[in-house]
């Protein structure tokens, strides 16, 4: 069992910052992609970011340009910097990994239990 533990949710006012933290107790660097999405009250859980095992990000349009997201394989973290944070950023941030498990390209998907983002105006 692949365990993410999340942290750094919070309140703040928008236009602030807030940096998420994902740790896993597994090596980083043995998943193919990790990254965060996130889920609002009433909506679909949405992609946030994703970095790939080589470090290639990948964003959400809703986040480009505000949004940073990295991994740090050294500290089996994978960070999530948020800036000019907006109401509608707030939700639940889940952290994701995924492996690819065979040559088909099926993978293993691996969530955290969420933080939560609160955004206030």
């Amino acid at each position: 069992q692949v365990q993410l533990v999340e942290s750094g949710g919070g309140l703040v006012q928008a236009g602030g910052s807030l940096r998420l933290s994902c740790v896993t107790f597994r090596r980083t660097s043995s998943f193919d992609t990790m990254g965060w999405y996130r889920q609002a009250p009433g909506k679909q859980r949405e992609l946030v970011a994703t970095i790939s095992s080589g470090g290639t990000p990948n964003y959400g349009d809703s986040v480009k340009g505000r949004f940073t997201i990295s991994r740090d394989n050294a500290k089996n973290t994978v960070y999530l910097q948020m800036n000019s944070l907006k109401p509608e950023d707030a939700a639940v941030y889940y952290c994701y990994a995924g492996k690819i498990i065979n040559v088909e390209g099926a993978r293993v998907d691996y969530w955290g239990q969420g933080t939560q983002v609160i955004v206030s105006s």
